[in-house]
């Protein structure tokens, strides 16, 4: 089993001991827990209003302010992502471990506000702009999905190492 948890992981915990006692004390941990959740359910909830916009060709304004609300959203959990890295990792953002998710955040960032910018200055129609967002959307879900097989991977290589060091003590 250590071999298949390394293997998610690149064969490296994803903390440090000394990092994961940081991880662990830090109170941006809880933020970060609670912030990605709540995002996720706005991501859902707008999901759903872009979606019933293009159905029914009404809803365009509360769409609109969905996406607003998951653009902020996005913005408070990627500040305190960084401090989070920061504290834990010592750099704010672009630490190894979590590079990679960091440079698609910055992609996922990039379309948010370019949506922002496009809407502000009314720049396309309705439904280009609706296009826009859900392009945005799907390069969060994939950043999403990078965050989760990561935080899984580290999961099972903890607890492959940890059953490891029982075998080697019994």
């Amino acid at each position: 089993m250590l071999t298949n948890a390394a293997q998610l992981n690149g064969g490296t915990p994803l903390y440090t001991r000394e990092q994961r006692e940081r991880r662990d004390s830090t109170a941006w941990t809880t933020v970060q827990g609670v912030l990605a959740p709540v995002q996720f359910l706005i991501f859902l909830v707008s999901l759903f209003l872009i979606v019933r916009y293009f159905l029914t060709g009404e809803g365009y304004l509360i769409a609109t302010v969905s996406i607003i609300i998951k653009t902020l959203a996005l913005m408070t959990i990627m500040v305190t992502g960084a401090i989070w890295e920061k504290v834990v990792f010592g750099q704010y953002l672009l630490a190894p471990q979590f590079f990679w998710e960091d440079v698609v955040s910055f992609f996922v960032i990039a379309l948010h506000l370019a949506y922002v910018m496009v809407l502000l200055g009314d720049f396309f129609s309705n439904d280009s702009k609706m296009w826009l967002a859900l392009c945005a959307y799907s390069l969060y879900l994939i950043n999403a999905i990078q965050f989760l097989l990561k935080l899984r991977a580290a999961r099972l290589l903890q607890a492959s190492m940890k059953e490891h060091e029982s075998e080697v003590i019994a």
